[in-house]
């Protein structure tokens, strides 16, 4: 027996996150999550499974129109003409209580109920499928521990949203332990939620598949599902099959041995280049974050703008819509040491010298805390996540924030001169 285990697919979900500018590939990257979902159906006919387990967020919310409904529902009817079943429930984002509309789908996909915990028995493949989905988006029930007693005889399956005992970055939804899974005696667990894939536990099996399609810089990396292969009532192997078609990557670009703006944009576009090797043949979304002590600092800070369009030209030139700048930062800092660079200067020295000798940097922001806690409070998780805010609550990030402050009001000052 083999099986396709996915979540989180967020079908028609757009990519966030994207700065639009002139020859930036915008039709390649939309419909992205269809296509990803297309190559899931079409790993599934080639691997001849038998069943495919969806454990929610199939879609990112409320539908805008039927189109959503109807492009699953035909593909679904793919894997219906080929006798492969599917098994889903509902997450937080596609929750009983959030979608308006629906459509009737192939007899061969069931969608577990909201009101209760229910088990699905195939014979023929001597497997039992158990699962719930969610009624309201706002899930912070166990939703574990009620599930059934496996079938005696059968190859068990838990089919759950859920972070489990909590995840960074995903909200506490569905809150359970490892232990209570384990505890189900169930022989494999298919987990969603989390975007990135993870391997709880082998023997049973507990797996969080991650998304199919990462929509976002945070979400960076091969994105798919897992396949499980099933032999003699037990669970032989379980792989990872890359479904992604946008790869999304961090590149750090260190400038410190750049003599030139020129210099230092060539290394970026060697770094595009390895990169675009790795993802094959897939669009790629980079961000790239210049680093370092070099001469080039100045010139950068001078006009980001300039140099930022003069990445995306060479970019354009060289990869053409193969690549999709998501955001060019620069974190450059001057060759010389700040101090050096004040020598003389009585008022740029005790400016540096308040700035360097401040205990806790977090400490600066602590009589804005309460409010922004109250405006944060206010944000979902995931929408906290596509803003790219930097922990105001880390010591190491205000002092990282610091050195930028530093990098770039420095030179600044200096360049008035006299005035």
């Amino acid at each position: 027996m083999k099986f396709l285990h996915t979540a989180d697919i967020h079908l028609d979900s757009p990519l966030v996150g994207l700065a639009r500018y002139e020859g930036a590939p915008v039709d390649e990257l939309r419909g992205a999550t269809r296509r990803a979902l297309a190559n899931m159906v079409r790993l599934a006919v080639d691997e001849t499974v038998d069943f495919v387990l969806i454990a929610g967020d199939l879609y990112d919310g409320d539908w805008r129109d039927y189109n959503t409904g109807l492009f699953f529902a035909a593909q679904m009817g793919e894997l219906n003409r080929h006798g492969i079943r599917v098994f889903l429930v509902a997450g937080n984002h596609d929750a009983a209580n959030r979608m308006s509309r629906d459509l009737k789908l192939p007899e061969n996909v069931h969608r577990f109920t909201s009101r209760a915990p229910e088990t699905v028995t195939v014979p023929e493949l001597a497997l039992a499928v158990h699962g719930q989905s969610y009624r309201t988006a706002e899930l912070h029930d166990n939703l574990a521990t009620g599930f059934p007693a496996p079938r005696p005889g059968c190859f068990n399956i838990g089919l759950l949203h859920t972070a489990v005992s909590g995840r960074p970055g995903h909200d506490p939804y569905a809150p359970c332990t490892l232990e209570e899974l384990l505890a189900r005696g169930y022989d494999y667990w298919a987990l969603g939620h989390v975007h990135s894939r993870e391997e709880l536990h082998a023997t049973p099996w507990v797996v969080m598949p991650g998304n199919i399609q990462g929509r976002q810089i945070r979400e960076a990396g091969a994105k798919g599902c897992t396949l499980v292969t099933v032999a003699s009532g037990e669970v032989e192997k379980v792989e990872h099959r890359e479904l992604d078609v946008v790869r999304w990557a961090h590149l750090t670009v260190p400038v410190t041995g750049a003599a030139t703006p020129e210099e230092a944009l060539e290394l970026a576009v060697t770094a595009a280049e390895g990169a675009l090797a790795a993802a094959g043949d897939r669009l790629l979304a980079a961000r790239f974050e210049f680093q370092g002590r070099s001469a080039v600092h100045s010139r950068f800070a001078g006009d980001e703008e300039r140099w930022t369009n003069e990445l995306r030209a060479q970019l354009l030139g060289s990869f053409g819509d193969r690549l999709w700048a998501e955001k060019i930062l620069f974190r450059t800092a001057p060759p010389h040491a700040a101090a050096d660079a004040v020598a003389g200067n009585p008022a740029l020295a005790l400016l540096l010298e308040a700035m360097e000798t401040a205990d806790d940097a977090g400490a600066i922001l602590a009589a804005e805390r309460p409010e922004i806690e109250k405006i944060l409070a206010k944000v979902p998780m995931e929408l906290r996540n596509q803003l790219d805010l930097p922990a105001l609550d880390d010591p190491a990030v205000v002092a990282a924030l610091f050195d930028e402050i530093r990098a770039i009001l420095l030179p600044l000052l200096l360049g008035h001169g006299e005035g």
